[in-house]
């Protein structure tokens, strides 16, 4: 009999603890000095990320909307790769180089061109490598146009694929970036996009990043002046717009962080490049990714009803990491809840609870956490265990309400 009641008595506490936890705080203090004061900029638009987390490390005015010239050609690429995902096409499909291509955005237009001949017929990889590496506006045309058939066409793919995005400021008209009275964007949105590029086209990011072409006997290096400023930058696109200014998208990677960075609406080449160069500086020295849990460590427990065990262990996917001030020493609070218990049978990998981690009023990070093994489905007395513990809360509350009616009387 004894046995018995310490039994009940032990799972009573289990089935405590883990109704408790979906109101469990606890502090994480990280030691260190006052965080970096913030950044100043003589950019008119300009936007800074975290690629791991998303989060805008510094922004100024970075929804306000320009002209964006060839840096759609980031959109461009979007579109492209996603045709080669989906297996439509592959860099090793051929497209013919119209005379429309050729006429508006090779040689005979003045512009960036890769210089494909007229009727050529060149491999979807090539093209790639030609838009983004010299803003080969011929380049960009025929991809438009063996995609899609026309660029009107492609255009409407790319304001779809900017719509799955939850762009609110950009609407494309062309795949060149020509000027056309509709067409706008703004540094966040092409920030935006350019993690979205990364994060899912790793191996065809590269394509960025080629230092130098040749076709028709012209030979032309990337134009993008930030592969070579010494930041540890790998790619992505600037263009000039006369009405607009100069634009840069750039990402870098250093000590294995990568950012990635907007500029619109600079005033000259040089003040372009060096508030780029600043900017990434900045977000390398004064952030750091902290690991706040390791990979598979238990972040919590949650309680589960009728099953052989009376809770089952919490984790996250992998390690939980949280972009702070370097040396800075802001509380962190972390939460987790669930809606609770759980029910047995439960299977190991069950996505069940969420960990909250919150700097002052502010959320900062939220993370699902998953059930760390199975727990299958108890006992007839442990199930009679389960159920007389939910009498007695029942009762529990119940005398709680008459209590609290006396009270108030």
């Amino acid at each position: 009999m004894a046995r018995a009641a310490n039994a009940l008595l032990s799972r009573f506490r289990v089935r405590a603890c883990a109704f408790a936890l979906a109101l469990l705080v606890f502090p994480l203090l990280l030691a260190g000095a006052r965080a970096q004061s913030a950044f100043q900029t003589a950019v008119s638009s300009a936007i800074l990320v975290d690629f791991t987390t998303g989060a805008i490390l510094f922004e100024k005015d970075s929804e306000r909307q320009y002209q964006p010239g060839g840096i759609v050609k980031i959109m461009t690429a979007l579109v492209v790769f996603d045709d080669i995902r989906s297996g439509k096409i592959s860099p090793d499909t051929v497209f013919t180089v119209s005379e429309n291509a050729w006429r508006r955005g090779g040689g005979p237009s003045g512009g960036a061109a890769m210089f494909a001949p007229v009727k050529a017929s060149i491999t979807v990889g090539d093209l790639v490598v030609g838009m983004l590496t010299v803003s080969g506006n011929d380049a960009a045309i025929t991809l438009a146009e063996g995609v899609a058939g026309t660029e009107g066409e492609f255009s409407a793919r790319m304001n779809a694929k900017a719509q799955e995005l939850s762009l609110t400021g950009s609407e494309f008209r062309n795949s060149t970036g020509f000027t056309d009275p509709g067409q706008r964007s703004n540094a966040r949105d092409m920030a935006q996009i350019s993690r979205y590029l990364i994060r899912t086209y790793p191996g065809l990011y590269s394509m960025f990043s080629v230092p130098d072409i040749e076709w028709s006997k012209v030979k032309q290096r990337n134009r993008n002046p930030l592969l070579n400023a010494g930041v540890g930058a790998d790619g992505l696109q600037v263009a000039w717009v006369r009405d607009a200014g100069y634009h840069l998208v750039g990402s870098a990677v250093q000590n294995n962080q990568r950012l990635i960075v907007a500029i619109m609406g600079a005033k000259s080449e040089k003040e372009r490049l060096e508030e780029a160069k600043r900017l990434l500086e900045w977000g390398f020295h004064s952030f750091e990714h902290r690991q706040l849990f390791a990979a598979d460590a238990e972040i919590g427990r949650a309680g589960v009803f009728g099953g052989a065990a009376g809770s089952v262990g919490l984790v996250a996917r992998g390690p939980v990491m949280l972009l702070m001030p370097r040396n800075s020493q802001d509380k962190l609070v972390a939460k987790v809840t669930y809606t609770g218990p759980l029910h047995a049978p439960v299977t190991k990998g069950a996505e069940v609870a969420q960990l909250e981690i919150s700097r002052g009023p502010l959320k900062v990070l939220e993370v699902p956490l998953f059930t760390a093994e199975d727990v299958p489905v108890g006992s007839l007395w442990q199930r009679a265990v389960d159920g007389a513990g939910v009498m007695v809360g029942d009762t529990a509350r119940d005398l709680g309400q008459k209590l609290l009616a006396k009270i108030g009387k």
